[in-house]
């Protein structure tokens, strides 16, 4: 490789270095909301039950891992994904999977944001998709993933900015114990990976004041 390629290679780094690192920061609020989460919310729990309609949740101290996400994007941004997705479910049916055990035949805003495959539905059905590989890299603070644990349970947490030795990021999550952070990214087959956009950096970092 000569000089210029050289240094056309290296500035290609940069940037994509760059755009990773703006990535990183402006989702970092989404990060925080999740982690807030972690010493309080104690304990699994699955039950269905009636919420208000919109801004519903179930008691803090308790939920599943799709209450990780709801509740650090509410938090975060603001973004009601119960009304998000009941609105959307209401417009577009058929765009959602309907396993027979739901038993379902409309949409209903106490459990629809609940469930792992109509968050997955949401945020790709949003534009919030991102690629699904095996590099540790490309998983940035504030990502959405979501995977298969096998046996027809998915799964679904928000990326960390704590990272293993190795480079791996760890996972904010609810698998069974609570709100946790643990390395959990590849432990499992990863199906789903989403990137809200970022906040502009103005909002990202608000200016000090005297």
């Amino acid at each position: 490789m000569n000089a210029r390629s050289t240094c056309v290679a290296l500035a290609c780094l940069c940037v994509a270095a760059s755009a990773g690192a703006a990535g990183a920061a402006g989702n970092a609020d989404i990060l925080a909301a999740a982690r807030s989460q972690v010493g309080v919310t104690m304990h699994y729990d699955p039950a269905y039950r009636s919420l208000k309609y919109p801004g519903g949740d179930v008691p803090a101290d308790r939920g599943v891992c799709t209450d990780v996400v709801v509740r650090a994007l509410r938090t975060a941004r603001a973004v009601d994904l119960q009304r998000q997705v009941h609105e959307d479910m209401k417009a577009s049916w058929d765009a959602y999977p309907h396993p027979w055990r739901w038993r379902l035949s409309k949409p209903d805003p106490n459990i629809d944001h609940r469930r792992v495959p109509n968050l997955m539905t949401y945020f790709k059905r949003a534009g919030y998709a991102a690629p699904l590989t095996r590099a540790a890299a490309d998983y940035l603070p504030g990502d959405i993933v979501a995977w298969d644990l096998g046996r027809g349970v998915l799964h679904i947490g928000i990326i960390s900015d704590i990272v293993t030795v190795g480079g791996t990021p760890f996972v904010v999550h609810n698998i069974g114990s609570g709100a946790r952070e643990e390395d959990i990214l590849f432990r499992y087959t990863v199906i789903g990976h989403y990137r809200l956009p970022p906040l502009p950096a103005a909002a990202a970092t608000p200016l000090a004041t005297s």
